[in-house]
């Protein structure tokens, strides 16, 4: 397996970044500003109006979980990145029509009810759908740039 690293000068020694470590900060932070994109929207979203503000925050859930497993597996494929953000995004729908009492206490505090919801709605099935499809666009952009710059 070849690996690709980056070198810097510290203190007259020579760093090497591997490339993986390269991606998963590149996710982390791409899973960091989708968090604050996504507050944003909960916070200061009236604008969107009821409906559309929860179908863009669902979306940007499941954006963050894409960068979060690209961020766990930097290697992995894109398609089966997504197909696992996506299964995750949906289990945590579905665990929506389980109630205990530990796990609904869970739910009304803010940071509960930000990562796992509150009641099961299968239209957000659907927002998660376009978030994870948001999220392979967007990676397949750039590294189309990327690729179209470095062959110039």
């Amino acid at each position: 397996m070849e690996e690709s690293c980056v070198a810097g000068r510290v203190e007259g020694s020579l760093i090497f970044v591997p490339r993986h470590i390269r991606s998963r900060a590149r996710y982390a932070a791409a899973a960091v500003v989708t968090i604050v994109v996504g507050l944003l929207v909960h916070l200061r979203g009236d604008v969107l109006g009821p409906a559309a503000r929860d179908m863009a925050g669902d979306a940007l859930w499941a954006m963050m979980i894409v960068w979060w497993v690209g961020t766990i597996a930097p290697g992995a494929r894109l398609l089966p990145r997504c197909a696992a953000a996506y299964a995750i995004c949906a289990a945590v729908e579905v665990s929506q029509m389980y109630h205990a009492p530990w796990l609904d206490a869970l739910r009304s505090t803010t940071l509960g009810q930000l990562v796992l919801g509150s009641g099961f709605d299968a239209r957000d099935l659907v927002a998660y759908a376009l978030g994870v499809a948001a999220a392979a666009l967007i990676e397949t952009t750039i590294v189309s740039a990327i690729h179209g710059l470095n062959r110039k």
